[in-house]
């Protein structure tokens, strides 16, 4: 019995190993900690990647301005590659690898604006502060 029990939990640890390693050895936590927001010619211009979900999860974005997402994915085939956009009725399937520039018109100060996959697994969040 115990060792199924040690079994089991070194089974668990090289599987979770094996599925950071595959996400670039980073969690979607310290992924939202990255600068993924930039100011070009008066255009903000967001990047979030889409693989196994979307990083970064959270970002934070100013307020009453043009705005671009640009979702990147490099080889992507799973659910994170059919997005949806509610706030702006976007729902598009990005390619599997690529760039998508998605138009965002200014968003008030406050708005928090949510991307999720279509089976609703993966999700993400933009606050226009």
């Amino acid at each position: 019995m115990k060792e199924t029990i040690i079994s089991i939990i070194i089974g668990a640890v090289v599987i979770g190993g094996a599925i950071m390693l595959s996400r670039g050895g980073t969690t979607t936590e310290t992924a939202g900690e990255e600068n993924n927001v930039s100011i070009v010619d008066g255009v903000q211009i967001i990047t979030i990647d889409a693989k196994g979900g979307y990083a970064p999860q959270e970002t934070i974005a100013q307020a009453n301005i043009p705005t671009v997402i640009n979702m990147n994915t490099r080889g992507t085939f799973d659910c994170s590659s059919a997005l949806v956009i509610p706030a702006i009725r976007y729902r598009k399937n990005l390619p599997p690898s690529g760039e998508t520039r998605i138009e965002v018109p200014p968003q008030k100060e406050g708005t928090t604006m949510q991307g999720l996959c279509s089976m609703g697994m993966y999700n993400f969040s933009i606050t226009f502060n």
